[in-house]
């Protein structure tokens, strides 16, 4: 097959049980910027895979792909974009699935690549073909942490939607290959363009990159009854000074002890989780209320607006206003 190459070309890549929407989101994407731009240039959109035979995927759904990775050798591709596959073991466990003959794929079609990014578990076969080596990466929390432990060289970091290291990009769940798309239509041709794709698409045109992937309030339960039942005490009383100290002696150990249990059940100490648990509660009012940032400090437990945006930029890479503007309900 005889493809054109525009100044843009992105290859989707292809294989057998793909999760459906991390192939179809990023392209939908692409193809809403034609309706807003005055000439036709933007984005030729490619599914590659080993052969031209339809790709089952993980929906059932059979996908054909527009060319072969042979027939790409040597055309100049501006955007390889990985969609990721999972399976389930018996006890219910989700990984991701690494296929060599696809990570080889990638291998070959990022070296020339003026940009790669795989969306959601796609970053497992962007980290089997080394591209991930000594870079900050995400993926979907289910497979976190066999990511990294599968690829000690790569920082894996859970918490964001995506996450931009030089030219390779990462993103985590299903929907934020959306999120992921729209940033990489805003680089290439600026903020106002892609907002309106975002409007054709009813959402925002980005969610801030560190914006966590899940509450504070899924996070795993405690093994250990008596932290479990302070987290709810915490919560309870989110607006409360709650000190370590204070903390310490409900839990009835030592400062030392407490803090040694929360980093190894929570992965944070104290301190961290309850801003943690106090900006979700601040979340929570900017989407649903008009209270003013000042009472919201002052009932999250933060007692000043610049306590608390101090908490929003360094757990979500954003202001309070901004955070509202963006999520604001209604």
């Amino acid at each position: 097959m005889e493809v054109m190459v525009p100044d843009r070309l992105v290859v989707i890549v292809l294989f057998d049980r793909v999760d459906l929407l991390d192939v179809t989101g990023p392209p939908e994407v692409f193809s809403l910027l034609r309706r807003e731009m005055e000439e036709p240039t933007g984005y030729q959109v490619v599914l590659a895979a080993e052969s031209m035979a339809p790709v089952t995927t993980s929906a059932g759904v059979r996908v054909l792909p527009d060319v072969t990775f042979a027939e790409l050798a040597g055309r100049r591709v501006d955007t390889v974009v990985v969609p990721g596959a999972v399976e389930t073991d018996g006890d219910r466990r989700v990984r991701a699935v690494v296929d060599p003959g696809v990570v080889d794929a990638v291998v070959e079609l990022a070296k020339d690549a003026r940009r790669v990014a795989s969306v959601c578990v796609g970053a497992h076969i962007l980290a089997a073909a080394g591209l991930l080596d000594g870079k900050r990466a995400t993926t979907h929390w289910s497979t976190a942490k066999q990511l990294a432990e599968d690829h000690p060289a790569v920082r894996v970091d859970a918490d964001p939607i995506y996450i931009r290291d030089e030219n390779i990009w990462t993103g985590a769940g299903l929907t934020a290959c959306l999120d992921l798309t729209l940033a990489l239509v805003a680089e290439d041709f600026g903020d106002e363009l892609a907002l309106r794709v975002a409007r054709q698409l009813v959402m925002y045109l980005k969610r801030p990159s560190g914006q966590s992937q899940f509450s504070v309030s899924l996070d795993p339960v405690s093994t250990t009854r008596r932290i479990d039942e302070l987290r709810h005490y915490i919560s309870r009383n989110i607006a409360k000074p709650l000190t370590v100290t204070e903390l310490a002696e409900r839990a009835h150990v030592s400062e030392r002890q407490l803090t040694r249990v929360f980093r190894t059940e929570l992965g944070m100490t104290p301190a961290a989780y309850v801003e943690s648990a106090r900006v979700e509660v601040a979340r929570h009012r900017l989407e649903t209320s008009d209270e003013t940032l000042p009472r919201i400090a002052v009932a999250c437990g933060f007692n000043t607006v610049d306590t608390l945006a101090r908490a929003f930029r360094r757990t979500l890479d954003t202001t309070p206003a901004e955070y509202r503007n963006r999520f604001r309900i209604g």
